[in-house]
């Protein structure tokens, strides 16, 4: 990669949470424990939608689909963050950047697009009931799947090879715990102004639209729930609450750090933090504790590997 972009930086240094060997010892288990339940949480909805075969609909199968990818966006960053709370001098090199900012922006992306699909599964559910199987076929749903992905690969790329071959030659200092294309783009050795309108374009002005989308789409799916029946308004607000919150949780970061770049660092690590560790551990929260299938899906399965323990 240096050849091509004729770079003469070879890695870039990444900014530490803290310098109190006190504080990284607390933030070391701080995260630690979260980025297990992280990995626990959304791998336990994607192994309880395989085996339950009552949870083989679009809704859950778009929902084990995004908890892979929250599992994938906190892997991204999460593990290096960790890791170098007791390292000296946080370096990363050129290859490891470009590959970090490469799949935050493909998980991203993904998820995007994830949580729009899982909006019209619920409009179509609640405002079209009667052709909701029809509609959301598994041919449907595994297009919406496919889809996402390819959006979310696009989205990555479209940044990508621009950034890889941007000229650095001068001052290596990422100014985050972590890379990403508005901070590594201001360490270039020429004008990025026109690359930087590219990246708020395709990242934050984008998140701001499909957020802004989402939130009228699920307050037109109420307004439509109250015309036919105002008794059945507070059990779709129940259903639609948790979808309403996690769009917040991982919208509302993207525009700031996106459509407001650089703010003070204090922010930056704070809405960093909020995509990356608080949104991947309480999805799973949010969709179980507020579903009573997944409820009922994850006490059949543990008794079932409680039961298939004894046997042995």
């Amino acid at each position: 990669m240096d050849q091509v972009n004729g770079s003469v930086v070879t890695e870039f240094v990444l900014l530490g949470l803290t310098q109190s060997s006190g504080m990284q010892f607390l933030l070391f288990l701080f995260f630690s424990v979260l980025y297990l339940g992280i990995i626990l949480g959304n791998l336990f909805i994607v192994v309880t939608v395989i085996f339950d075969s009552h949870l083989h609909t679009p809704m859950y199968v778009l929902l084990a689909n995004l908890s892979l990818i929250d599992l994938a966006l906190s892997s991204t960053t999460v593990p290096r963050m960790i890791s170098d709370l007791f390292s000296d001098c946080q370096i990363i090199s050129f290859h490891n950047c470009m590959l970090q900012m490469f799949f935050i922006h493909v998980t991203g992306g993904v998820e995007m697009m994830l949580l729009i699909a899982m909006a019209y599964d619920r409009y179509t559910a609640i405002c079209k009931p009667l052709h909701y199987l029809t509609i959301m076929n598994p041919k449907m749903c595994m297009f919406l799947v496919v889809a996402a992905w390819i959006i979310g690969v696009t989205h990555a790329v479209s940044q990508f090879v621009f950034v890889i071959n941007l000229p650095f030659c001068g001052p290596n200092n990422v100014g985050s715990f972590y890379c990403d294309f508005p901070r590594v783009i201001k360490l270039a050795c020429i004008d990025t102004y026109k690359l930087e309108f590219v990246v708020t374009v395709n990242s934050g002005f984008i998140s701001m639209g499909t957020f802004f989308l989402l939130i009228i789409s699920y307050i037109f799916i109420l307004i439509t729930v109250r015309r036919h029946s105002s008794k059945h308004l507070s059990k779709a607000f129940f259903t639609l609450s948790a979808h309403i919150t996690v769009v917040l949780l991982f919208f509302l970061p993207c525009m700031f750090l996106y459509v407001w770049p650089f703010p003070t660092k204090s922010l930056d690590i704070f809405f960093a933090i909020v995509d990356f560790v608080v949104t991947p551990i309480l999805n799973p929260a949010i969709y179980t504790l507020r579903n009573r299938d997944m409820k009922v899906a994850m006490t059949r399965l543990s008794h079932q590997l409680v039961n298939s323990r004894e046997v042995t």
